[in-house]
């Protein structure tokens, strides 16, 4: 069994090292997205909604599935993964623009570049699932699954999105505890002592 990082390794096609790091790129943009809730979040004071806390969870997902291609190998089951999350995180964050689009209705949180987050999370969600219905379109990529060692950019971005990942699951713990999220939050239940009762 050869020690060649993935990308080194010169038995892959040009085609696989395109598409794999593809899914590089992939991984660091929805670590970025999780990265600017948490921006949201801490530097704006802009608690995650239940439905926000669901967006976070499909793109969680989604890059778990971008995972599974870089560890395990490309193959449409795992793109298929990447499209459910995907279509999940649209219904979720449809939902939202669909509760705020009436006049008169308000949005929640603030707005960037013009639209909120939700808003931006909802194109995203669509154009991922475009996208990644566009890379399935290409055969050429695949081939037998195999294990293989992580190492350079894709390494980082792997330990990048299991980090966020778990952070964002300690933060709505803190934020909901083991009850229903409040809509809207108003802190972070757990340890805010005036909550307690």
């Amino acid at each position: 069994m050869t020690t060649l990082d993935y990308q080194e390794n010169p038995t892959r096609s040009p085609t696989n090292r395109f598409f794999y790091r593809l899914n590089i790129i992939a991984l660091y943009l929805i670590v970025a997205l999780l990265l600017a809730a948490f921006y949201f979040e801490f530097a704006r004071g802009e608690l995650p909604c239940p439905l926000c806390n669901l967006q976070r969870v499909a793109l969680c997902a989604m890059g778990f599935g971008v995972i599974l291609n870089l560890k395990l190998g490309l193959t449409p089951r795992h793109y298929g993964a990447i499209l459910l999350a995907a279509v999940a995180g649209f219904v979720f964050a449809g939902r939202q623009v669909l509760l705020h689009i009436i006049p008169g209705t308000g949005s929640y949180g603030s707005p960037f570049l013009g639209l909120n987050y939700y808003t931006w999370n909802a194109i995203i969600f669509f154009a991922a699932f475009v996208l990644t219905g566009l890379v399935l379109l290409s055969n050429a990529q695949f081939e037998p699954p195999r294990h293989r060692r992580l190492t350079g950019l894709a390494l980082v971005a792997v330990i990048l999105m299991i980090a966020v990942t778990a952070a964002n699951a300690v933060t709505t713990f803190l934020e909901c505890g083991f009850q229903i999220c409040p809509d809207p939050p108003t802190s972070f239940e757990l340890l805010d002592p005036s909550d307690a009762s």
